[in-house]
């Protein structure tokens, strides 16, 4: 497995290491935050991710578009990581629930805008046949930064006795980091320029029937997956203290990370299908057993084989989008991709944050593991139809 990377993809990688080291530095800290220090219900809290990041998905759509229309990547990747990096101070002020959302706002606002532009960029630098292999690659660059910022958040919370304002207010450095390997690292892209008669308007008839069928089963697949704070959650909610719970997620990061690059080279050698049906069967099986878990010892085991599922459908997705998609509307594709999906998780994450606090934690995630097998059910059903195979 010979490992080839374009320069560009390569300092982008750096990017998005020093920008997870920020970003998951907080990530695990902030749902404990909000539950144990300011008080916010489990309702509140699924209303707050779910919120943020339907923001960070509307905007990801006309992130990709518009870096499509004017033919550059860069210039929004820029903005949308410095709006991020200034969120991690307005967490380090927030003494009510409504001000972290309007700091998760401000950092799902920084995410829609750059990521759709930031894989198109990828996708640029990309030769023909290595899609997922460079996508693999990117996203174990962005996992050694997840794996690294939940230790040091450990270490800092071991010296500082939790003080999570503290952390909050370092998490700047390393994101800061990010925004300056991007500026003056990182180059566009040489591409034509749409031309200025085409009109203001997103076009969504023309990516092909593969692409839309994958977008179906991505919807139904996303309509369980709530936002991996309930994991944390459920993690205390077992009996695991906050450092315990960090740890935990550390594990997930490294099997993600690990298995990040492998998960896209043997996408390129079998074909996305496969993977990707994989790491859904995957996770119908992990938030079935977050439901069924009794005892804190599973939640390794949970974390570890959730990071096998991340592996498999997070960077696989995205590089068969832009095998998928038309060249000069990769950008457009993947947004329409984020932005569907991300609804997707909105209603994902308040069904489970009243789930959880109807009924119980378990049922948040019987409800996840459901879904997924749904979309299991209908990818396959969708790969073996007559005429119009999803290949």
């Amino acid at each position: 497995m010979k490992l080839s990377i374009p320069k560009n993809v390569v300092w982008l990688g750096f990017v998005s290491l020093f920008n997870d080291i920020a970003s998951e530095m907080i990530y695990p800290i902030v749902p404990i935050f909000l539950t144990s220090v300011l008080g916010a219900p489990m309702a509140v809290v699924g209303l707050i991710e779910g919120i943020a990041e339907a923001t960070a998905s509307i905007l990801k759509v006309f992130s990709g578009w518009f870096s499509d229309l004017i033919g550059q990547r860069k210039p929004l990747a820029v903005f949308g990581y410095s709006f991020s990096t200034i969120s991690k101070l307005l967490l380090a002020t927030a003494v009510l629930w409504p001000m972290v959302l309007l700091a998760r706002l401000t950092d799902r606002f920084g995410k829609g805008v750059r990521v759709a532009a930031r894989d198109a960029l990828i996708a640029d630098s990309t030769p023909p046949g290595d899609h997922g292999k460079v996508f693999g690659f990117h996203r174990s660059m962005d996992t050694i930064g997840a794996i690294a910022g939940p230790l040091l958040a450990v270490w800092l919370m071991a010296v500082y006795s939790n003080n999570y304002r503290l952390i909050f207010i370092i998490s700047f450095i390393p994101a800061l980091l990010g925004v300056l390997v991007l500026q003056f690292f990182v180059s566009e892209v040489k591409k034509e320029k749409s031309l200025p008669t085409v009109k203001l308007r997103l076009a969504w008839d023309n990516f092909g029937w593969q692409y839309y069928m994958f977008l179906i089963v991505s919807v139904v697949f996303s309509l369980g997956n709530s936002s991996d704070v309930f994991l944390i959650l459920r993690s205390q909610n077992l009996g695991m203290t906050a450092m315990l719970v960090i740890l935990a997620y550390v594990v997930y990061n490294v099997f993600y990370a690990l298995f990040s690059y492998p998960a896209g080279w043997l996408a390129d050698k079998i074909g996305f299908k496969k993977v990707l049906f994989t790491g859904f069967l995957i996770f119908a099986v992990v938030y079935a057993g977050f439901g069924l878990a009794n005892q804190a010892n599973y939640i390794w085991f949970l974390f570890a084989a959730y990071g096998f599922y991340i592996a498999f459908t997070e960077g696989v997705s995205k590089a068969y989008i832009a095998v998928l998609a038309p060249k000069e509307k990769i950008g457009t594709a993947i947004g329409l991709y984020y932005t569907a999906t991300g609804f997707s998780v909105l209603f994902a994450s308040v069904v489970a944050g009243w789930l959880w606090s109807a009924f119980g934690a378990a049922y948040a995630f019987y409800y996840g593991s459901f879904m997924a097998i749904i979309a299991c059910g209908l990818f396959l059903i969708l790969s073996y139809w007559p005429g119009r195979k999803l290949n």
